[in-house]
């Protein structure tokens, strides 16, 4: 009996070494993955693939080329769009993967991998260990992740902290119904129609946001961390403050949903009374070509230096719907080049993770470059009315384009002037050279 029980231990050892020898041969080295043309995939969550260290001397970036597939979205993703991801990125189920990440979130992603059919997934052996070969967005730390706004919060050391004073506020249109349920604590809150205003939108007047920014006690040297429910209506803001002359204005990246689906502490009722700023610093506006009116936004047209660029759905930019119940004019401006969007003007599906955070900067610039939308270029963004604009300005700065700026007036100011060029119908990024 003694015997036979020494010889199952053996024999378990056995196996439990040849578990570990098949682990050690399916890791890949990034030179031999290289060679055969295989695809890196970092399973960990988008803000350390954004380039956040995840400790406070920890690398900063993914490796050369990577996807972010993170192990936390795959209980929100299908089968069909694991597969529409798949071909997006051009992966075959004869690619050879290398997968970096915890060993549980490579775990997870391989298991859904091989359900889908991918047979050559290894670890890559040396992530993370040569930190002069990892990319990142040149400013990543405009885009703030919920455990490093916690942790901020409780007065612990942080990576890229504010210099100085911050504040936290949520923005939203109207009442705030929401934040009085539930939101992160200590967090103002800003309506949006006390940034811009009818008949088209536009951002309020400079002596109105200057009021605005006293009374939420902001000067130019107030680091400001935005979020709402809506992504768009914190992006919103974000940009207008960035004119006005805020120096350090942050996103939530994916907006309130994250702080939510991280368990993290919230709270309820009215906001703390906030001491008024005495004077903002600075004149106001301390960075106005971040905006373009409807002429210099017309001079951008047909230029090779030079995009203006339409950040809404498809079918409103072929003119099949104007998007809006209070815009009835349909169409496109004449040369404008598609940013995409959306399935409608109120999503943004394009630029989003399946956890609603921003898309990888190389996914995005691909997509812009289809439609000769280019880094070293002038970039000016609208929508309808500026808030889908708005976000996709905050992505671009992240990513480091140096000359962005927003059309505020949009399609709802362009479609009101019967003088100006419009287009319906199928457009091709050659239509628009």
């Amino acid at each position: 009996m003694k015997r036979v029980s020494q010889l199952t231990a053996l024999a378990l050892c056995l196996a439990s070494f040849s578990t570990f020898a098949a682990d050690m041969a399916s890791s890949v080295t990034l030179a031999q993955l290289q060679q055969q043309h295989g695809a890196v995939i970092d399973t960990r969550a988008s803000a350390f693939y954004n380039g956040w260290p995840q400790t406070l001397s920890g690398t900063s970036g993914h490796e050369p080329a990577a996807l972010n597939l993170s192990a936390n979205w795959l209980k929100i993703m299908s089968d069909e769009q694991l597969a529409d991801w798949a071909k997006q990125h051009n992966l075959a189920p004869a690619s050879a993967i290398g997968l970096y990440g915890s060993d549980a979130d490579n775990q997870a992603v391989k298991a859904r991998l091989a359900k889908a059919g991918y047979q050559h997934v290894s670890t890559l052996g040396d992530a993370l260990q040569n930190a002069d070969r990892l990319q990142r967005l040149p400013h990543f730390e405009q885009l703030v992740y919920p455990e490093w706004l916690h942790q901020l919060m409780q007065g612990k050391k942080v990576a890229a902290a504010p210099a100085g004073d911050y504040k936290i506020i949520e923005a939203a249109w109207g009442a705030p119904k929401f934040y009085l349920l539930n939101h992160i604590p200590g967090a103002g809150y800003i309506d949006t129609n006390d940034v811009e205003s009818e008949p088209l939108w536009n951002k309020v007047s400079d002596d109105k946001l200057k009021a605005l920014l006293a009374k939420q006690g902001i000067r130019h040297d107030t680091t400001v961390i935005l979020y709402g429910r809506d992504v768009y209506a914190a992006a919103r803001v974000a940009q207008i403050m960035l004119y006005a002359g805020v120096k350090d204005v942050r996103l939530l990246d994916g907006g309130w949903k994250t702080w939510s689906d991280a368990d993290l502490p919230v709270e309820r009722g009215m906001p703390a009374k906030v001491t008024p700023a005495n004077d903002f610093g600075t004149p106001i506006p301390g960075q106005p070509q971040l905006m373009v009116d409807m002429e210099q936004a017309r001079g951008m047209l047909h230029r090779k230096d030079a995009s203006l660029v339409s950040i809404r759905s498809w079918p409103e930019f072929t003119g099949e719907t104007s998007g809006y119940s209070y815009i009835k004019p349909k169409g496109e401006i004449a040369g404008a080049r598609w940013g995409h969007a959306g399935s409608d003007a109120t999503h943004m599906e394009d630029f989003h993770n399946p956890d609603g955070t921003m898309r990888s900067a190389d996914d995005i610039a691909a997509m812009w470059k289809e439609w000769n939308i280019l880094p070293d270029q002038h970039v000016a963004f609208y929508c309808g009315t500026g808030w889908r604009a708005s976000e996709t300005f905050m992505y671009a700065r992240a990513m480091g384009w140096k000359n962005v700026s927003v059309y505020d007036g949009g399609w709802y100011e362009w479609s009101s002037h019967p003088s100006n060029p419009i287009t319906t119908g199928p457009l091709t990024p050659e239509s628009t050279l």
